[in-house]
């Protein structure tokens, strides 16, 4: 990659350099970044970083002694391990468990914060799942991550690298379900001609502290769909998308819904090094109960080298209760003018009246309308992830949150997916 003049785009995606410390940083492309947590040590709460995080709940992932040792106590033996993973693989993805000595492990980038560092120096081994080259897969390749303690006595620590090779085109997803404390770190490598579909649905219990950093890398002209999808526990995910070459595409997505006391954090970062890329990241979420809070902190860099970047963030918020809080922070960093395009939008709101109005004025319930709009406020993202499964498990997941709310009945004996969206 270029080097920037400011060296930040260098840093993020291939740890040039680490600082020691807490300090304030004004931009996401000057976080400390590193292999060693002695460089990143942990947190206050008062970093920018860290500000909108509760730091007591993910306090125990942050003790490196406490997850390495859980962690390799569930590498010894699958009886006492914090989470297992099970796969459904089709016919072209290949799994391996490796050492965390294996050359691909760790080329995409540095962990970014005290978390992802954790996760890296405290599992030994890291799972590899490869599309194979020239393989289009028939059907997504699935693992499930399971939580299986209850009572969070054991944080662990867990590495997953997903590549998709050259002329590859297919879907992986990861799905998270049980209750655990869980660290992780997710690299994704894309090869120049290769498309790849990776979902990652956190559908833990109520119970569970799951974060997660996600570190991309798409070549060439290799094409990546980057789903996260957020239904249960208290989650932080900080993916960092990021090129290597000319003419990368990069579509990000996200769907949240944030239920009474839980905290979700979605950070998503893309660093434009390369010339002529192009990114959307759209993040939507609802929220519903006393003590709910969304986090939606989104990040671009368009560094001096990359002329020709098309990109555009979006957050959106629907606040269904009293009680719930959304922050949503979006960011825009311009080194140069030679672009194609770029912007963001944020917003956060209650139902839309015109629409409630509208639907109303047709017939149509209250309660039915307001169910009507929550799904077409949804239905941009769910009709973008592509796998029938998952889409069909978020709609009855938003459905039974609605019901929840107490403001929106759910009609019983019909498909969620089968609902049209409001205009």
């Amino acid at each position: 990659m270029p080097d920037l003049s400011t060296d930040h785009s260098s840093a993020t995606l291939e740890g040039a350099h680490s600082h020691g410390g807490p300090r304030y940083v004004s931009s996401r492309a000057d976080r400390p970044i590193s292999f060693d947590p002695a460089d990143i040590p942990v947190p206050r709460g008062r970093e920018e970083e860290w500000r909108f995080t509760p730091m007591k709940r993910f306090a125990p992932l942050f003790d490196l002694d406490t997850v390495r040792a859980a962690t390799a106590a569930g590498e010894a033996d699958a009886d006492v391990a914090a989470v297992r993973i099970e796969t459904d693989l089709p016919e072209g993805a290949r799994l391996e468990t490796v050492s965390r000595s294996d050359p691909r492990i760790g080329t995409v980038g540095a962990p970014v914060d005290r978390t992802g560092v954790i996760a890296w120096n405290a599992a030994e081994t890291g799972t590899v799942l490869t599309v194979e080259a020239g393989v289009q897969l028939e059907r997504a390749a699935r693992l499930a991550i399971i939580g299986q303690d209850p009572e969070l006595t054991r944080p662990a620590a867990q590495h997953i690298l997903v590549a998709a090779e050259s002329g590859s085109k297919g879907t992986v997803v990861l799905d998270h379900i049980g209750t655990a404390a869980l660290t992780q770190g997710v690299e994704v490598t894309v090869a120049d001609g290769a498309e790849l579909t990776l979902v990652t649905v956190q559908g833990w219990e109520d119970a569970a502290v799951h974060a997660s950093n996600h570190r991309v890398k798409v070549s060439g002209r290799g094409v990546l769909k980057h789903v996260v999808v957020s239904l249960g526990g208290d989650v932080r995910i900080c993916p960092d998308l990021g090129f290597s070459g000319e003419g990368g595409h990069i579509d990000a997505y996200g769907v949240y819904f944030t239920d009474a006391g839980q905290h979700q954090e979605h950070r998503p970062y893309v660093a434009h090094t390369e010339p002529h890329c192009y990114s959307r990241v759209t993040y939507k979420g609802a929220l519903q109960g006393e003590g709910a809070h969304a986090v939606w902190v989104g990040d671009c860099l368009i560094g001096q080298a990359a002329r020709g970047t098309d990109t555009y963030e979006l957050n959106r918020n629907l606040v269904l209760t009293e009680g719930a809080k959304a922050d949503s922070v979006p960011n825009l960093e311009i080194e140069n003018g030679n672009i194609e395009g770029a912007g963001h939008a944020s917003a956060t709101g209650r139902f839309d009246d015109q629409q409630l109005f509208y639907l109303r004025a047709r017939g149509i319930p209250e309660t039915e309308a307001r169910r009507l709009v929550v799904l077409g406020f949804f239905n941009e993202i769910v009709a973008e992830i592509g796998v029938d499964e998952v889409e069909e498990r978020l709609m009855a997941a938003i459905e039974k949150e609605l019901e929840l709310t107490g403001l929106i009945a759910v009609r019983t004996g019909q498909d969620p997916l089968a609902v049209p969206a409001a205009e």
